[in-house]
């Protein structure tokens, strides 16, 4: 059994309304958010549906039992630090449940299995940015850049429930597809659009999500993909 990283920290946090309900800048104005997590040292019972005390907003395109537990890189922020000017991004800014060490979107697999602390998880998907963090860091483009770098971050369902802290080593116990990691699956439907061959492969991993299949399905058959709702929403 490989040790493959570690939670550095753990974030959960209740719904937040954020924002200025008078402001005339839409990147200004109120919006609610669960992104706005507080770290804890404690252990957390990790469910099916998620942590114990810990909230989406949007419950149709975030949480669920396919999104059960939200994962990001530490080392990202540094890059993003410096990249965007901007030293205030820091972990936790992207609303996930867990900071990671030692581990990232190259080294982990759609379909993985570990086990952390007293769960088992499973890969079930890379996230996909939606406009929040961009309204969050001031930055209306930062969504698509997370896209562009492929930093996205990744979401586990739970295959046994238990409790989890900071601290807690990922261990794995299955790779089904190698192939497949999540930095590999951004570029596919990111940068990789021309080639058939590869879309095809990636809509045909039984580990891929349904939403993803569908999107190569239409950009297999031609039709344009308009994502600038989820990657701007309400912030033009």
């Amino acid at each position: 059994m490989s040790i493959y990283g570690k939670v550095h920290t753990l974030y959960t946090g209740g719904v937040k309304t954020v924002g200025n309900p008078d402001a005339d800048n839409k990147m200004e104005q109120q919006w609610k958010t669960g992104a706005f997590k507080e770290k804890t040292d404690k252990p957390v019972f990790l469910s099916k549906e998620g942590l114990t005390g810990d909230e989406c907003a949007d419950k149709k395109n975030h949480g669920g039992a396919e999104k059960a537990l939200f994962a990001y890189s530490l080392a990202h922020y540094d890059k993003w630090q410096r990249e965007l000017g901007n030293p205030d991004i820091k972990a936790g800014g992207n609303g996930e449940n867990v900071s990671v060490t030692n581990m990232d979107e190259t080294t982990v697999c759609i379909g993985d299995i570990y086990t952390l602390g007293e769960t088992t998880l499973q890969v079930s998907q890379p996230r996909r940015p939606c406009w929040k963090p961009a309204r969050r860091h001031n930055d209306i483009d930062l969504a698509k850049k997370i896209e562009n770098t492929g930093r996205t971050g990744w979401y586990f369902r739970v295959l046994k429930e238990g409790n989890i802290q900071a601290g807690d080593a990922f261990k794995l116990l299955e790779r089904p597809c190698p192939e497949w990691t999540i930095a590999q699956m951004n570029e596919v439907l990111y940068h990789s659009q021309e080639n058939i061959g590869l879309m095809e492969s990636l809509r045909d991993c039984e580990y891929t999500p349904p939403s993803w299949k569908s999107t190569l399905d239409k950009l297999l058959a031609g039709e344009q993909v308009d994502d600038s709702k989820r990657l701007y929403g309400p912030n033009i």
